[in-house]
């Protein structure tokens, strides 16, 4: 073998080796790992008798960061609940689970866009600051009606 190409080979062993190394210092040092924001469970099969999911929708809160918490339970080609006023302006925490498979959370023409996974509580905070309507829909393929799975969000005028 030519030097410079046990040179290159090096070069490419070393990059592999470092490259894993700075994997497994994520993954073991400083505990990341592929959950759900906030690391919050709730078993997949009581979700409805849990305190937040209880009653889904849009509820306004005092004393937080956020004005209203938007609340979903989402299961096979359903979000619950399936449409939301929210007033403009308003700054809303979206907390959602699955109570079943891998779902999407995709509200079209903004930021959130966040997977829900059964067992998993999601968080997503976000200001509706334009007036308008707002498709909901699920972007991970979760069985036969997927393609009809979405909620609208509609966001008013302040009453």
């Amino acid at each position: 073998m030519h030097k410079l190409e046990k040179i290159w080979l090096g070069l490419g062993m070393a990059s592999l080796v470092l490259f894993l190394v700075i994997i497994l210092v994520q993954a073991i040092h400083l505990g990341h790992e592929p959950a759900a924001s906030g690391g919050e469970f709730v078993d997949p099969e009581l979700v409805d008798k849990h305190e937040t999911f209880k009653n889904p929708g849009l509820h306004k809160v005092e004393g937080k960061d956020w004005d209203y918490e938007l609340v979903f339970v989402v299961s096979a080609f359903n979000y619950n609940p399936g449409n939301v006023e929210i007033p403009k302006g308003a700054k809303v925490k979206i907390i959602a689970t699955s109570k079943d498979v891998n779902h999407g959370f995709e509200i079209a023409h903004t930021n959130v866009n966040f997977m829900v996974v059964p067992g998993h509580i999601s968080t997503f905070t976000k200001t509706f600051d334009k007036k308008g309507e707002y498709l909901l829909l699920c972007n991970e393929y979760c069985g036969m009606g997927h393609a009809d799975m979405k909620s609208n969000i509609k966001v008013v005028d302040k009453k």
